[in-house]
Parts: structure tokens; C-alpha cells; sequence
């Protein structure tokens, strides 16, 4: 019988630690969320001789001391849900800094592996490290692993497994010595601490210590909310040491543990553990940047990467989304011969398929853009992007560190605010972090992305990518905009400076790329089903019922006995003719009355369903807005599309889908909506570039609303990106619909 283990995977951003995670389990993974919180939690399964191992990828973290919520999530996995062991991640290029936190998970005492990634990337550079030498220093396994092609992946999941069969998650915590200043207070703490079950919660009394004497807001609130006597004692002998520390030393505990411990790393390191045998090398990833960072030549090739992309995206996904359209196109007719005339074939033809489909028609482009930007965040260059643009970003009141924000949010297309805007964690300055937060979900995502593509195709059809060029950088332009205002005026405030560390260049591998592409694609689609579906049907109710009254149904139909009775001499005819054996063949005849009679009774039966639109729920709601709207250019039912955009941005095509489609007089026989959008006389050029800046700019979807809400902890501001936003949406969208009609 095999044995399950639960392993954690641990290590710093740009240490390679989701490339691991990805060689240890390959497409056996899932991703959600932790309770109560919006840190991704991310989880997959692997084999290792007769273990099954339940991987547990830890969101990265540069150390266990609670600044973020991702560190925070990092130490309580490790601690409170005890897995049976866990693998830190190092990149061995920068050996150093990736210990510190190796240190700390030392010293919580969890069995530890430490996997020394990026190892060819390190002998390029000239440094020989001595992996026996280091294990035996830390206590802890160390293997080797190059984890892009897989080196070493199997003997470390191997060694993960033996150890967590060995210490079943039992801690064992490393003990350092902080100097004589703070040693005796550590012990004190400890010892005061040990006296307090309840206290302790089951965490090692001398790492609360430590944490304490640290400042960790977290662990000082748990323990006044556990044992507020206790943690009185600790509050004082953590005062009196602070103070001692100021006095004699001109500095506090927090800096001291820091110093101690990478003087503890440094002692290891050199101690036969890391050798450089050319110290004049520039590193390849020095030379590289010399061109890509440049002052001058780096924005413009990163302006030239941006457009490459689209213009690669139509040339390659044009006909697999014919193909995606053809498929819906064909599915619409089979639904629609096999179900009978009534409700059910309107809400599936019409409210699922065209509904649904007219969002899913745009996955091979999303596809391609997600496969590109994989490329790009795994090759290192996303990071020299937000690099350059620091200085930008400061012009504007915003800070180096907003850039990840603004391209995790669509920034290049394909993004999603919701992530987006929980990246704004890493700024520090709470101003800088509000104003990242509102303007963020300006950029391009991926729920805004078919919504662009149906209006670059229908409005500028030879120029598609050099319009979605224009449309990302307009995002960019007014998100900077917007943030300079509010940093100008009700939030504030100095600037702070800008620190980052740039990953060496690396090249992706395809099976990393077509994870990271499937995981963001897989996540799209099921938006499409479990969100725009779901609205889709409710749309479709809302602009199906209650339906054209009775005595105006009944004027349709009296229409179309008169048509019948004005074609019956026809018929007369076509008999007469058959009786005298006329020249024209009297098949023909009956054809040419048919499809005439046909015609006619389809100008009634669209008129009909148009009426009948008009009066359903969503119609009157629409043409109430049509006396503000119209400013901007949308007649009604681009106005119910706009108003089910508020839910989520893609609904606005199903939407369009639906109401197009029910407009129809035989939905399952008409056109794709593209082609039914271009030849509707109201569509014109400036109405197509009016909804396209109202679409980039007006409230953010109800998910990335309550984002706002949870990371800028108010309402208040929820409220106000919602407000806002739209405010400025529609001003923007009139001014232009007026200007260019």
C-alpha cells in the first residue's frame, strides 16, 4: 500500500520554485484560494518510488516575518497544518540571500530539503558550490536540481520523501546565537513563555521569542489575544531590551537578529562551500541588459515586444478562431433543426450558445497572447519592464513596484485585475499602494479582452493589431493620468525609493510556457461557464420575458393573414398556369410565389421579435438609458450589454449575442454577430471607439470591486473606483463619440 506525504515547497520569487513545482507535478495540480483570503494556494500530486506526494506550492516570499499576506500564509502552513516535510528553493546564483530564508525555516524546525536550483546558470557564472559540504553544515539535505529540464527533480522528490517518512513533520528548530545582548533575553522569553501552554498554541517558545522581539505584529496579537498576562511580561522584557539595544548599541533587535543571521550564512559559505574561479566574467544576463535596459533603445524595443505581440496574435490566430466561429455557427443550426419552436430553443440557441459562444469563439487568441507572455515572465524580461519604468511611474506619483500591478492586470493584454490588485501588496507606502489599486484595473484583461477583439474586427479589419497597440498603450496613458490626479490631490503624499532585484535571463522551457498558458486559459473558459453562463440565461429571461401583450401580438398576426391573403391570387395564378400548360415551368412558379410569400412574412416576424425585445424587462431598461446614453452613441440594446458588463467585462458580448439573436427571425440561420455588427447601420466608427474607451475605463467587475474593498480595507474606495471610473467612462466616451460622428 503506497504512503501519502504531505510536502511544502518554499523559496524566494525568481528562485525557480513554480518551475520545481511544475516538474514535480506536471498537469496533476489545482489551484483555488485559502480560506478566507485571496493568497492563491496551489496544490498537485506526485510519485516517488511507493509515496504519493501531496505538493503544497507556498506562495514566494523573500523570509517568514509578517509583512504580507504571503508570508504570512507561508509560516502558517508550515507550522499549523504541519506537512510531513518541506523543500526550500535556492536559486544557487545568489546563494546568499536565498538563505536567509532557508535560516528561518531552520529555525521554525520543519524537515527541510533544500533544492539548489539554477545550478547551470551558476557554473556559467563561475561559481563551483560544494552541495555535501553545505548539507552538512545546515543539517539538511541539499540536491542538486536544474528544474527547466528536470535535472535532479526526481532525487529530490526522493529526498523529500525519505525525510518526511523519517521526522513526520516533527520540528527539530535550529538554535543561533543572537549575541550576548539579546541571547539572555531570548532565554528569558522562552522560559516565560514555556510556563504558558496556552500561550505557545503549540509553536516553539523560542521562536515566539524571536518574533516578538522582532516587532511581528501577527504573533504579538495572538498572543494578547491567548494569554493576556503573559504577553504583558513578554511586551516588558521586549520594551527593556529595545530600549538597552537603542542606548548601547544605537540600534534595534529586529537589525541584530538580521546581522546574526547572515552572519551565520556567511561563516557557512565560507567553509569550503562556494568557490569563484573567474571573477572577470560579465554574467551573460549583464551583457543582455546593456541592450534590452538601455535609456534610449530599451522603451523602444519593449514598445516593439508590445505591438510584435498582437501582430503575431491575428497573423497566427486568425483561423483557428474562424474555425472556433464557424464551430459555433454550425452548432446553432443543429440545436436549433433538433428542438422545436418555443422557449427552449430560444434560450439555447440564443442564450447559451450565442451567448457563451460568442465568448469562447476568442480562445485562440487568448491562447497565443497567454503563451507570449509566459515566455516573457519566464525568461526574465517582464522584470526589466517594470525596471524601465520605474522612472516613469515616479513622474506620476506612482512607485517601480506598481508596474507588476498594472501587467499582472492586463497591463500586456490577457491579464486580470482581480490578481492584479492583490499585487499591489508589495508597495509599502499605503498612498502609492491606493493609487496602483484604483488604476490598475484600467489595463487590458482578459475579461476586457474579447470585447476588444469584437471591436478591432468590426472597425478597423485590416488594422486589428496596430489597433489593440493603441488601445494598451491608451490604458497605460490614462491609468498614469488618473494616478497622477489622485496623487496630486486626495491621496497625497512623498514617494518612496524603488528596490528590485532582476532574475538572470533564462530560456523558457515549452512544457513550463503551455502550464502557465493552460493554467490562465483553463481560468478563462471557466469564467465563461460558471460566470457568463450563469448571466447569460438570466440575460436571455430578462430580454425574453414578459413578452409582447396580447393585442399587440394579435396585430402581427392579423399582418400576416393579410400577407397570405394578398399572395392567394398568386396562387390562383400558378393553377391557372398549370391548366393552360404555360412556357415557364410551373415548379418555378410555385418557387418564385413561396419564396416571396416567405420573405414578406419575415419582415413581420422580425418586426415582432424586435418588438418584443423592446418590451421585454431588459429593453424598457435599455431605452429608459437611451436619453443619457445617447450622448455617447448606444441605443438600447448596446446599453443592456453595458449594464451585464458591470457583472464581468466579457459578458458584454454574450450579451450582444443574445440580443442580436433574438432579433433574429430564425437565430439558429444568422450570422456570426461580427458580421451582423457590421452591417448594422448604428455601428459606426465613432460609436466603435467611443465603447471602446468606455469599455477600457468604466467600474471594475464585482470580483475586482471586492478586491478593492479587501486590500485597501474600505468600502469607501470600492464605492469610489465603481463611481469614478464610470463617471469618467462616459465623459470620455461622449467626448469622442461627439468629436469624431
Amino acid at each position: 500500500m503506497s504512503e501519502r506525504l504531505t510536502i511544502a515547497l518554499a523559496g524566494n520569487p525568481n528562485s525557480g520554485k513554480t518551475t520545481v513545482f511544475n516538474a514535480l507535478t506536471g498537469a496533476r495540480q489545482h489551484v483555488g484560494n485559502y480560506p478566507g483570503i485571496t493568497v492563491e494556494r496551489k496544490e498537485g500530486t506526485a510519485r516517488s518510488g511507493d509515496a504519493d506526494l501531496h505538493v503544497v506550492d507556498l506562495p514566494g516570499t523573500y523570509s517568514l516575518t509578517a509583512y504580507s499576506q504571503e508570508e504570512l500564509v507561508a509560516r502558517h502552513v508550515l507550522i499549523e497544518e504541519k506537512p510531513d516535510a518541506a523543500i526550500n528553493v535556492v536559486n544557487a546564483g545568489v546563494l546568499e540571500r536565498n538563505l536567509y530564508l532557508t535560516v528561518q525555516l531552520l529555525e521554525i524546525g520543519v524537515p527541510l530539503v533544500v533544492s539548489l536550483n539554477m545550478m547551470d546558470e551558476a557554473k556559467r557564472q563561475g561559481l563551483s558550490i560544494n552541495a555535501k559540504r553545505l548539507a552538512e553544515l545546515l543539517g539538511a539535505p541539499v540536491v542538486e536540481t536544474v528544474a527547466r529540464t528536470g535535472r535532479g527533480v526526481p532525487e529530490l522528490a526522493a529526498a523529500a520523501a525519505q525525510l518526511g517518512r523519517e521526522r513526520k513533520g516533527e520540528l527539530q528548530p535550529l538554535l543561533i546565537s543572537y549575541g550576548p545582548d539579546l541571547d539572555q533575553a531570548i532565554a528569558d522569553m522562552a522560559a516565560v513563555l514555556d510556563a504558558s501552554p496556552a500561550a505557545t498554541a503549540g509553536y516553539a517558545p523560542r521562536w515566539l521569542a524571536i518574533k516578538h522581539l522582532e516587532g511581528d505584529a501577527e504573533i504579538i496579537d495572538a498572543l494578547r489575544s491567548r494569554d493576556a498576562e503573559t504577553a504583558a511580561r513578554l511586551e516588558a522584557l521586549s520594551a527593556k531590551v529595545a530600549d538597552h539595544c537603542h542606548k548601547t548599541l544605537g540600534t534595534y533587535p529586529e537589525a541584530i537578529i538580521a546581522d546574526y543571521r547572515y552572519g551565520f550564512i556567511a561563516s557557512i559559505l565560507k567553509q569550503d562551500v562556494v568557490q569563484l574561479n573567474r571573477i572577470d566574467r560579465v554574467a551573460l544576463s549583464d551583457r543582455i541588459d546593456t541592450v534590452l535596459t538601455h535609456a534610449l533603445l530599451g522603451p523602444l524595443i519593449m514598445l516593439g515586444v508590445l505591438y510584435g505581440i498582437y501582430q503575431f496574435t491575428f497573423i497566427v490566430g486568425d483561423i483557428p478562431m474562424t474555425w472556433m466561429g464557424d464551430f459555433f455557427e454550425w452548432l446553432g443550426g443543429v440545436a436549433g433543426d433538433a428542438l422545436p419552436d418555443g422557449d427552449l430553443k430560444s434560450l439555447i440557441v440564443s442564450g447559451v450558445i450565442d451567448g457563451v459562444g460568442g465568448v469562447l469563439g476568442f480562445v485562440p487568441l487568448i491562447v497565443i497572447i497567454f503563451l507570449i507572455i509566459a515566455f516573457l515572465e519566464d525568461s526574465g524580461y517582464m522584470a526589466r519592464i517594470a525596471y524601465m519604468l520605474d522612472r516613469l511611474f515616479r513622474m506620476f506619483g506612482l512607485h517601480g513596484c506598481s508596474v507588476m500591478p498594472f501587467i499582472v492586470s492586463g497591463g500586456i493584454a490577457g491579464g486580470c485585475a482581480v490578481p492584479g490588485v492583490m499585487a499591489a501588496r508589495t508597495l509599502r507606502s499605503r498612498r502609492e499602494r491606493l493609487a496602483t489599486i484604483l488604476t490598475a484595473p484600467f489595463m487590458t484583461c482578459g475579461a476586457k479582452l474579447p470585447v476588444f477583439l469584437m471591436l478591432t474586427a468590426i472597425f478597423f479589419p485590416d488594422n486589428e493589431a496596430q489597433a489593440m497597440f493603441i488601445v494598451t498603450l491608451t490604458a497605460w496613458a490614462v491609468a498614469l493620468l488618473v494616478a497622477k490626479g489622485l496623487r496630486s490631490t486626495i491621496i497625497s503624499g512623498p514617494s518612496t525609493p524603488f528596490v528590485m532585484e532582476l532574475p538572470p535571463y533564462r530560456l523558457p522551457t515549452l512544457r513550463g510556457m503551455c502550464i502557465h498558458a493552460w493554467e490562465r486559459t483553463w481560468q478563462f473558459i471557466k469564467r465563461a461557464t460558471t460566470v457568463v453562463l450563469p448571466i447569460s440565461i438570466l440575460l436571455w429571461a430578462a430580454m425574453t420575458y414578459p413578452g409582447l401583450p396580447e393585442e399587440e401580438a394579435a396585430l402581427y398576426e392579423t399582418r400576416r393573414e393579410e400577407i397570405r391573403a394578398a399572395f392567394q391570387p398568386a396562387a390562383e395564378a400558378v393553377a391557372e398556369a398549370e391548366e393552360q400548360a404555360a412556357a415557364r415551368p410551373v415548379a418555378e412558379l410555385e418557387d418564385e410565389a413561396a419564396e416571396a410569400l416567405d420573405e414578406a412574412l419575415a419582415v413581420v416576424d422580425a418586426e415582432e421579435a424586435m418588438a418584443a425585445l423592446k418590451n421585454s424587462a431588459a429593453g424598457r431598461f435599455g431605452v429608459a438609458l437611451e436619453g443619457v446614453s445617447s450622448l455617447a452613441g448606444y441605443e438600447w440594446r448596446t446599453n443592456i450589454a453595458l449594464a451585464a458588463g458591470f457583472a464581468a467585462k466579457e459578458v458584454f458580448v454574450a450579451t450582444l449575442g443574445t440580443a442580436y439573436s433574438l432579433g433574429e427571425t430564425d437565430p439558429e440561420e444568422s450570422a456570426p454577430l461580427i458580421e451582423r455588427l457590421k452591417s448594422d447601420p448604428d455601428w459606426t466608427m465613432a460609436k466603435g471607439v467611443s465603447l471602446i474607451l468606455f469599455m477600457m475605463l468604466y467600474a471594475p467587475c464585482f470580483m475586482t470591486v471586492f478586491t478593492i474593498r479587501q486590500e485597501s480595507g474600505s468600502w469607501g474606495w470600492a464605492v469610489f473606483s465603481m463611481v469614478f471610473n464610470t463617471g469618467l467612462a462616459f465623459a470620455l466616451a461622449v467626448a469622442a463619440f461627439q468629436i469624431l460622428r
